[in-house]
C-alpha cells in the first residue's frame, strides 16, 4: 500500500514538471522554434484542427519559421490563425510558404516573460506540494487504519520529502534555463 502511495505521488509530480515543460516551450525567446506554433489551430472546412496537422512546420534560418500548407487555398487561413494568435507574430506569405518572422525581443519584454515563467514554475511547485500533501494524508490514513506502522510511516513521509525536493530542484533548473534564454541575446 504504502509504495502504491510513492508511486502515485512520483507520477504524479513528474507530471506537472512536464505540463511545465510544455507550458515554458510555449513563451518564446528572441530564436524561432517550430513548437512555438504548436497550440495554434486552424479552421479546416469547419473543423478546428492544430496547424501541425495541416501544414508542414519548419525552421527557415534562425529567426524565421517557414509553414508550408498542403492546400494552397489554405493559405490565407493559416496565416490569419498565426497572425490572430496570442504569440504577436506578423506572417508573411512569399508564393505557397508563409515566413513567420521573430521579432527580436524588447528589454521590457525579456522582464515580462521572465514574470511569466516565475508564475508558472512558482504554479508547478504548489502543484508538487499538493500532490505531497495529499500523499501524506493517505499515508496518515493507512497508519490510523493499522494497514502500516508507525516507523513505516515516517520512513515514507521522509521519502515523500526526499522526492519532493529534487522534483522542485528540477523546476528550478527548468526556470535557471528558461531563464537565461530569455535574457540571451
Amino acid at each position: 500500500m504504502i509504495s502504491d502511495v510513492k508511486k502515485t505521488a512520483d507520477q504524479k509530480m513528474h507530471r506537472s514538471v512536464e505540463t511545465l515543460k510544455a507550458d515554458l516551450a510555449k513563451i518564446r525567446t528572441g530564436r524561432a522554434h517550430t513548437g512555438l506554433l504548436d497550440h495554434i489551430h486552424v479552421d479546416y472546412y469547419g473543423t478546428s484542427m492544430p496547424l501541425s496537422q495541416v501544414a508542414n512546420v519548419t525552421l527557415a534560418d534562425p529567426r524565421t519559421i517557414g509553414v508550408q500548407p498542403w492546400e494552397k487555398k489554405m493559405i490565407p487561413v493559416v496565416e490569419k490563425a498565426i497572425r490572430d494568435s496570442d504569440l504577436g507574430l506578423n506572417p508573411a506569405t512569399s508564393g505557397d510558404l508563409i515566413r513567420v518572422p521573430m521579432p527580436p525581443l524588447t528589454e521590457e519584454r525579456r522582464k515580462e516573460l521572465i514574470k511569466v515563467v516565475h508564475k508558472e514554475a512558482e504554479g508547478a511547485k504548489i502543484a508538487v506540494r499538493n500532490v505531497r500533501r495529499d500523499a501524506n494524508e493517505q499515508l496518515k490514513k493507512l497508519s490510523k487504519d493499522k494497514q502500516c506502522s508507525e516507523d513505516e510511516e515516517r520512513r515514507a513521509h521522509d521519502d515523500l520529502q526526499k522526492l519532493t525536493d529534487r522534483v522542485i530542484a528540477e523546476i528550478d533548473q527548468l526556470l535557471q534555463a528558461k531563464e537565461a534564454d530569455l535574457m540571451a541575446v
